[in-house]
């Protein structure tokens, strides 16, 4: 891992002579970057100071034939960043939104995220992080393209007009965008521009089709799993069963014979480990191939996780305090009027996007070009560049348009681009594309983690929580990545606690026991909020219920009057749906729970039942505070995904087992997702705000599973303490 991209950019003016080499890349016509101010949360170490960040960040061209194209420093794998950023330009541009066009950016430098410091996608923070930037890239195109015309229609700047892609002068002079990107091009970059009040917006806010709807809908758009350029072979690979294991010995000999199949090869894989490749013409004979080889794996020396014993151990470690992330004073808790003791069960989580992994390698002695849905561009290229003996710089890495990812493709050591690298090297007789199946994904490890929490609340007679005591159990996600250093704390892994505590007053005393397994973990949509978010709202609605009090009424009067933003989102979610007013159908129930993750509030207000002995979610009533909504459309798309994800927690068989340390699941048939009859109605509701906006792409998934428990608890008067739901084993 290079030490380069944690450290601080250096800071540099941006000179017209180098916006123009940097932005080539974009194509003719007028090509903007911009340059960014702001520290970058990842791309400095822990203690070092915030510096701006100047890097053009992304870029914008407008063709003679007036459309105009956005390079999305991104990946688009269904949160529709495609269509977000460029509405951010299109609204500053002053276009008609049928001139719009997007193209997926290649890994640069000129891409990175200025708050993280890496080009990447995560964190909820595509468009967050964008909002001012892609904003500045249209309204200085349109300044140069308005100072362009002036020049030529010989009138000051300001007797310029735009309107829809139009220049109009004074006297009735026209001129399309594209007629005059040539001459806009030789202008002078703006240093500063003014943005547009939100009064004054006609795009953003509004409900907008995505770009790439058309080609996902009609099949013609391509996907890295659609790439394979002409001569390229596939490859599959034979992991290890046991994550780290090595090949002692292999027979190919009955893989070589099947049709197709051009060469069987052992090479290294993810933790130290090896594996054996079969190279073929396609799919199918490298997937028999590999169906037929005889592999003795060598074990020796690996910890070998079962998961009946890590549970057991994660309770005991449990059951005692750990390194402490929060203090509060729970004297009282000894002698709580009322008292709530809990132990919550979360087990590991594959992210199963439906497009499994996939990444093409054209490897030669003075460069490699790899094509491949990454959200870590930056890392992977580097990764790949010390698999292929190569300096950074002779690695291009081509974004591909992804199915899905909820972080999988976000791994700080690259696994399956260093995979595919090695594959390529080994073999070296041309371009290899390395394909996973569903079986491959969902054995493959990067995991969310397991996790054990246990609490213990005291009330007092008036049902205010004077005491609560609180464990976490579970591997760092952190731990031994780049990221250490910055989100690893005193011991304490930030994702594993966030969401504790705020935002009610509560006096919480929580600690952590950080754990280590031979099980490769990762963040998973909505991070730690996965599991922090159930036992929070879980336990403020059971406390609700200990107080004789409704659980609305009980986190009104539990939430600090600062977080305004919960409570109006609560309030919003109530009326919505009629809680409290509405008639629910016989054997139905409401559920509430309210959570913030990525600076983004969501409160759900739910009915569920339960019928022979499997609850059953009705309806969600989802009300969301992510401040200024850019594309309405893709919040409501994002919450509905998010909410049917979530279900999918809940549901029988929705676990990633271990037993001598190989995961028992296989397919879909045997690890649980969520499918369309189990989704829920569902109602978004967005509080109106004009501030900046907050994460979006994840803060729908944590407060649906505690909204259900709680509503299944309504119904039945037991309480869930672990995901997925277990009736058998609820507490009454």
């Amino acid at each position: 891992m290079r030490k380069e991209w944690m450290e601080p950019s250096r800071a540099a003016g941006l000179s017209r002579r180098s916006f123009l080499k940097a932005g080539a890349v974009a194509g003719s016509g007028l090509v903007l970057g911009f340059v960014i101010t702001g520290g970058g949360r990842f791309a400095r170490a822990a203690d070092a100071p915030a510096k701006p960040v100047y890097e053009p960040n992304a870029f914008l061209n407008i063709a003679p034939d007036n459309t105009v194209t956005v390079q999305v420093n991104r990946l688009e794998f269904g949160q529709g960043v495609h269509t977000a950023l460029p509405m951010l330009i299109a609204e500053e541009l002053d276009v008609d939104w049928k001139q719009m066009r997007a193209a997926l950016a290649p890994e640069g430098q000129v891409y990175k995220d200025p708050a993280f410091g890496i080009q990447m996608t995560g964190g909820s923070g595509s468009v967050a992080h964008s909002w001012e930037q892609y904003r500045e890239v249209g309204a200085k195109a349109r300044l140069m393209l308005i100072a362009a015309a002036a020049e030529q229609w010989k009138v000051k700047p300001e007797q310029v007009k735009t309107s829809k892609g139009m220049l109009i002068g004074p006297n009735g002079q026209k001129a399309t965008y594209g007629a005059m990107a040539d001459a806009a091009m030789k202008q002078p970059v703006p240093a500063t521009v003014k943005l547009k009040p939100a009064k004054d917006f006609k795009i953003i806010g509004k409900p907008t089709p995505r770009l790439d709807a058309r080609a996902k809908s009609d099949g013609s758009q391509q996907f890295g799993m659609d790439f394979k350029p002409e001569g390229t072979k596939v490859a599959v690979v034979a992991r290890p069963p046991v994550f780290g294991a090595k090949v002692a010995k292999f027979d190919a000999s009955a893989a070589r014979a099947i049709p197709g199949v051009v060469d069987v090869i052992q090479v290294p894989t993810d933790r130290g480990g090896s594996g054996v490749a079969v190279i073929a013409n396609g799919y199918w004979p490298a997937r028999q191939g590999r169906e037929a080889l005889k592999i003795d794996w060598d074990t020796s020396g690996l910890e070998k996780v079962s998961s009946t014993e890590q549970l057991a151990q994660y309770k005991t470690l449990a059951a005692q305090p750990g390194t402490p992330a929060k203090k509060a004073d729970t004297s009282r808790l000894a002698g709580a009027a009322k008292k709530i003791d809990a132990v919550y069960e979360f087990p590991y989580l594959a992210h199963s996007p439906m497009e499994p992994l996939n990444c093409v390698v054209d490897l030669k002695g003075d460069g490699c070009t790899i094509w491949a849905g990454s959200q870590f561009q930056t890392l992977d290229v580097v990764a790949a560049a010390k698999a292929a003996g190569l300096k950074p710089e002779q690695v291009k890495l081509n974004t591909m348009m992804a199915g899905g990812g909820f972080g999988r493709r976000a791994v700080p050591t690259s696994d399956y681009i260093v995979e595919a690298v090695n594959v390529a090297k080994t073999w070296g007789k041309g371009p290899v594309k390395v394909i996973w199946s569903r079986e491959d994904d969902i054995k493959g490890g990067y995991y969310r983690p397991s996790h054990v929490h246990s609490a213990k609340l005291g009330l007092d007679a008036q049902g205010n929580i004077v005491g609560w005591d609180h464990v976490i159990v579970g591997q760092s996600i952190l731990a031994g990545t780049p990221f250490e250093p910055m989100m690893v704390k005193d011991g304490i892994d930030a994702t594993m606690v966030e969401g504790m505590g705020e935002p009610y007053k509560v006096p919480l005393n929580l600690s952590v026991h950080n754990v280590k397994a031979n099980v490769p973990v990762l963040w998973w949509r909505s991070v730690g909020s996965t599991h922090t978010a159930f036992v929070m709202e879980t336990l403020i609605d059971e406390a609700a219920h200990a107080a004789k009090m409704d659980p609305v009424a009980y986190r009104k009067k539990l939430i600090d009057p600062k977080h305004t933003r919960h409570l109006a989102a609560l309030d919003l979610a109530v009326a919505k749906s009629g809680y409290g007013k509405k008639k629910l159908p016989k054997g139905q129930g409401w559920g509430v729970a309210v959570h913030e993750s990525f600076n983004t509030v969501a409160a759900y207000v739910v009915t569920a039942s339960v019928k022979d002995g499997v609850p059953k979610l009705h309806t969600v009533t989802a009300a969301i505070h992510c401040n200024q909504p850019v594309n309405p459309m893709t919040i409501e798309a994002q919450v509905q995904g998010a909410i049917l994800m979530a279900v999918g927690t809940t549901l029988p068989g929705a676990a990633i087992t271990l037993k001598d340390g190989v995961v028992e699941q296989n397919q879909f048939s045997d690890y649980t997702v969520a499918r369309m009859p189990d989704m829920p109605k569902v109602d978004v509701h967005i509080v109106p705000s004009h501030d900046a906006p907050t994460g979006m792409g994840e803060p729908g998934l944590p407060p649906l599973a505690p909204a259900f428990a709680n509503a299944v608890f309504q119904v039945t008067g037991k309480r869930l303490r672990k995901l997925p739901f277990d009736l058998a084993t609820a507490t009454a």
